[in-house]
């Protein structure tokens, strides 16, 4: 049932505006007050559909009361009728529709237009309270959705992150050294992008292949990787052709990022004397030379079964030493900060 509240500061006024409501529009219920205060709290209480209000009032006008109530997030959606004996000429209704009021009337009231101007804000009342329960249920139902998608996608991170671990830990079982060597790569690359200010996009692709950028060893003859002497050539082209042997495996794989071919780069140098394909400076993605970085100095620093560790500073003069020939110059000042600011170090 509608309601309608009716606000006068004459108390007869209220008396004829409710039986005139009552006799032309039974199915709503009729509120009052006798001021500007005491209808704006009404209002805020009850929120009804419709406001009659008297332009003529001591204190708070209609015009102010009108103002307030449409300065009010609570009350602003509810139309006004301003109703005055004033003069309805074009100033008086400015007057009206500058303060906020949705329509205005004379006194004396004619009954028929009284009755078309309540049923029309009626009307666009309830139109606004449909499309509100639509709004309503259209954000629940993104809600919803939006909840669904994020559990889709942590669900999706997760199924990849697992498949990650397996391939790695798939090296592992051929060549423990590699293995390590994978985990220890991954956390200076992904130290190195942060230190480069790399997107967190970026970020999460660069740690994501440097822990699989030597999945592709899985093919070299374990004798050869454990091998404790110098290898010959036939072993060395061997193990060059791991980088692309990675970006085979993980080819059927959809990654949100080209993990692919940053395994595939990630022996590629500025300079062209990379392997396996010798590409050259912006041939190479940003990632792959990040990875390659941290490939170089996690290796030269780490032991290996064909000799000793060399330690971080011998690692360091080598990225020094080749610094814009080889490696990425970002990368190579990032991993020297790191190291010698004592921001990072390599986990045993």
């Amino acid at each position: 049932m509608n309601r309608i509240l009716a606000i006068d500061d004459k108390a007869d006024n209220l008396v004829v505006l409710r039986a005139m409501m009552k006799m032309l529009l039974p199915e709503c219920v009729m509120l009052q007050a006798l001021s500007g205060e005491e209808g704006i709290r009404i209002a805020k209480e009850q929120r009804p559909d419709t406001i009659l209000l008297d332009v003529l009032m001591p204190g708070m006008d209609g015009y102010e009361t009108t103002r307030r109530l449409k300065a009010d997030p609570d009350t602003a959606p509810i139309p006004v009728i301003l109703l005055t004996a004033v003069e309805n000429n074009a100033a008086n209704r400015t007057a009206g529709l500058k303060a906020g009021a949705d329509a205005f009337l004379s006194k004396p009231i004619e009954e028929e237009e009284l009755v078309a101007q309540v049923r029309a804000m009626l009307r666009f009342r309830e139109s606004e309270n449909v499309l509100k329960n639509r709004m309503d249920g259209l954000e629940e139902l993104v809600a919803i959705r939006t909840r669904e998608l994020k559990e889709s996608a942590d669900r999706l991170a997760l199924t990849l992150d697992q498949a990650i671990s397996v391939l790695a830990n798939t090296v592992e079982t051929k060549d423990p050294y590699t293995a390590g060597h994978q985990v220890r790569c991954a956390a200076l690359a992904l130290a190195l992008g942060r230190e480069m200010r790399l997107a967190p996009p970026q970020l999460r692709g660069v740690h994501m292949a440097a822990r699989i950028h030597d999945i592709g060893k899985i093919k070299i003859p374990s004798e050869i990787l454990s091998k404790p002497g110098k290898i010959t050539p036939l072993e060395f082209s061997l193990i060059q052709e791991h980088p692309a042997v990675g970006e085979g495996i993980v080819a059927p794989i959809v990654f949100p990022w080209p993990v692919g071919r940053m395994i595939a780069q990630h022996h590629e140098r500025l300079d062209g004397a990379g392997y396996p394909q010798g590409l050259s400076g912006d041939e190479i993605l940003l990632e792959a030379k990040v990875i390659a970085v941290a490939d170089v100095v996690e290796a030269i620093s780490s032991y290996r079964p064909y000799r000793p560790a060399l330690g971080i500073e011998a690692a360091l003069g080598e990225i020094e030493a080749n610094i814009g020939t080889k490696y990425d110059p970002d990368a190579v000042r990032a991993c020297t900060s790191l190291f010698r600011e004592q921001r990072f170090w390599f986990d045993e």
